[in-house]
């Protein structure tokens, strides 16, 4: 039912024009153990290199106050693209900062697999470079795939049609 509302007051949004679509939904904020339990049952699995969560410590990977349209992009990717994925950054400190940053609960880092990476290539559509060089694509719904080289930092404006 929730996904169901928040579709029609996206799609409700864009037709009269008040925010683009981006903009469109309510964000809700999850908990590390909220987040870490959907991404457990969607067999997403994550790591850091202190073995921790502490979203204070840049060492973690935590997903505190992660926005759930950015879990559920996140799940959408490993569905749609029947990939291992796995998470290394989410809200911890340490990130770029910005409106649409990793501790505003919009991106995480992930894995470069050759299966996921080959998946964003064939499946997204490549964009202009990132200010520092990075290359991108564009999904369908609007989200940003940077290859960082040794991983991908995911931009999730919204879940992917969860």
């Amino acid at each position: 039912m929730k996904v169901v509302l928040r579709v029609l007051t996206a799609a409700v949004v864009m037709v009269a024009g008040l925010l683009p679509a981006v903009e469109a939904s309510a964000l809700t904020k999850l908990t590390h153990a909220q987040a870490a339990s959907i991404f457990s049952a969607a067999g997403i699995t994550w790591s850091s290199s202190g073995n921790c969560s502490d979203w204070n410590n840049s060492t973690c990977t935590s997903f505190t106050n992660i926005n759930d349209s950015t879990v559920y992009g996140v799940r959408t990717l490993k569905q749609a693209s029947g990939c291992a994925v796995n998470v290394t950054g989410g809200t911890e400190t340490g990130h770029a900062s910005g409106t649409y940053s990793h501790r505003n609960g919009y991106k995480v880092d992930i894995s470069v697999y050759t299966c996921v990476s080959n998946y964003i290539r064939n499946t997204f559509t490549r964009i202009a470079d990132r200010g520092d060089g990075a290359q991108q694509w564009r999904s369908g719904a609007g989200n940003i795939y940077a290859n960082e080289g040794n991983h991908w930092d995911i931009l999730y404006y919204n879940c992917g049609g969860c």
